[in-house]
């Protein structure tokens, strides 16, 4: 008697909705060129993309325990195709083909998946939220070296390396002094006063109709998160075809740069103030808030809480600022002083020389719909990340930033991939719920006029006109 392995598998598992879903054999064309004209290829492309996204679906440990795996999971066996006789390959195929195809097959492949996405409706495109985390490399910080004294290293070990990298100033958590000979595309990162470590920093831009990813971009951990906006804006755009008008992230964000960005595009930006959030904490507590100085048009000056003057003085070409001072001697003998400011040469303020947009800006910022969109960012992003931990998100499989991309390529694709297959769960519970309710509505109907042949005509013309027409038997 056969056995029959299609027959072993639920019909509601999740490998079978996605084999129903996705169409895997675009890779074919995606690494055609990665392989030369001679012999055959030992593995499909198709089935080696399915075994990684296995890997990260089943968060399993390794490629070779995932190897081991696959013959004692039918399902498994089902997903990729094969018998329960077949032969599995060895596992450095994966590594192998991942060298082979790079970053570029993958990022295909996450762009198909949004995209497939956007053609099933599930993305609106319009509003956009933004966000980033922290993700540890697979190295020791034990591997880090200074670069500005490697003499130290040639004889002696790596003592004390933990306790240096601790000691790195928290406003500046990892420069490039100090490099991961094991991975160097890591860069030593503090995070909430924690201890430094070598990390990686997954920007990820999320659509909020039905939390779909629609970009994402890997940097070392020491870069900004502020610094990665605009990509994240482009990205999405290209890969769904369609225009933002609403940004919404956490003050991270909110950047000169990025408020005028948001101004020049077009767009609405709903995102607290850097220099407001921090406002009030460090050396600026208890201290006079820009707001509390009026601006003298006519005169192009300020005056301060205690009557005085601030003159501009400088411009700062790198900031496109100018500056704002009183003498240091009205300051040095002022009775606000120490509630106006701490530094010997007196008060200062900053003004920019897009001050009036900015300020417009600031102020969309603080509306009420802005407010409401930045308390939805704080579960909406922080759930899409929470997902991703299942998948081994938080750390990273391989080393190397091109590595670190496959990876975080695949996460992404695989959480927008289970939306696509619950989201077509869900539509058809929906609509076969509405054609149970619109079968015994009729019935009922038809029932209270004893069955007239007209009223049943009437009736079933009224369900023909619905959108549930081809899905309704007729009596």
């Amino acid at each position: 008697m056969g056995f029959n392995l299609e027959k072993r598998i639920r019909k509601d598992h999740i490998l079978r909705k996605i084999s129903e879903k996705i169409d895997f054999s675009f890779i074919y064309k995606e690494v055609k060129g990665t392989y030369g004209e001679n012999g055959n290829v030992s593995t499909p492309p198709p089935v080696i993309l399915k075994m990684l996204l296995l890997l990260v679906l089943y968060n399993v440990r390794s490629e070779r325990e995932l190897m081991l795996t696959i013959p004692e999971r039918l399902d498994w066996l089902y997903f990729l195709g094969y018998d329960l006789d077949d032969e599995i390959p060895n596992h450095s195929v994966l590594s192998k083909a991942r060298a082979r195809w790079g970053v570029k097959a993958f990022k295909q492949f996450f762009e198909r998946i949004v995209w497939q996405c956007v053609e099933a409706g599930l993305i609106d495109g319009g509003k956009l939220f933004v966000d980033a985390s922290l993700i540890d490399a697979d190295a020791s910080n034990n591997s880090v070296v200074d670069t500005h004294s490697l003499k130290k290293y040639l004889n002696k070990g790596y003592r004390q390396l933990e306790k240096r990298l601790d000691n790195l100033e928290k406003t500046t958590p990892a420069n490039s002094r100090y490099i991961s000979t094991t991975d160097p595309d890591a860069s030593p990162t503090r995070h909430s006063g924690g201890k430094s470590k070598l990390r990686y920093t997954t920007h990820r831009a999320v659509d909020p109709k039905h939390e779909v990813i629609t970009a994402t971009k890997i940097t070392p951990g020491s870069v900004d998160d502020g610094n990665a906006f605009k990509k994240m804006i482009d990205i999405h755009q290209k890969n769904t075809q369609k225009t933002v008008d609403t940004t919404v992230a956490d003050s991270k964000y909110g950047t000169i740069n990025n408020f005028l960005l948001c101004r020049d595009l077009g767009i609405k930006a709903h995102i607290p103030s850097l220099e407001k959030t921090h406002r009030g904490s460090g050396r600026q507590k208890g201290i006079f808030p820009k707001e509390s100085f009026t601006y003298n048009p006519e005169n192009d000056t300020f005056t301060c809480p205690a009557g005085n003057s601030l003159k501009r003085r400088n411009y700062n070409k790198k900031r496109n600022h100018y500056e704002y001072k009183a003498p240091s001697k009205i300051c040095a003998y002022c009775d606000l002083r120490k509630q106006c400011t701490r530094s010997k040469d007196g008060r200062s303020l900053k003004c920019h020389i897009r001050q009036d947009e900015l300020d417009i800006m600031l102020t969309y910022a603080q509306s009420r719909k802005a407010k409401r969109d930045i308390k939805t960012r704080q579960h909406l992003s922080e759930r899409s990340f929470a997902r991703s931990k299942r998948y081994g998100f938080k750390r990273a499989r391989w080393r190397g930033s091109w590595r670190m991309e496959i990876q975080d390529f695949l996460i992404a694709a695989l959480q927008n991939i289970l939306v696509l297959a619950n989201h077509s769960e869900k539509s058809l519970s929906n609509s076969n719920a509405q054609v149970g309710h619109c079968v015994r509505a009729k019935r009922d109907i038809c029932e209270g006029f004893s069955m007239r042949p007209f009223v049943i005509n009437l009736v079933n013309q009224l369900i023909l006109s619905s959108s549930l027409k081809r899905q309704l038997c007729f009596i």
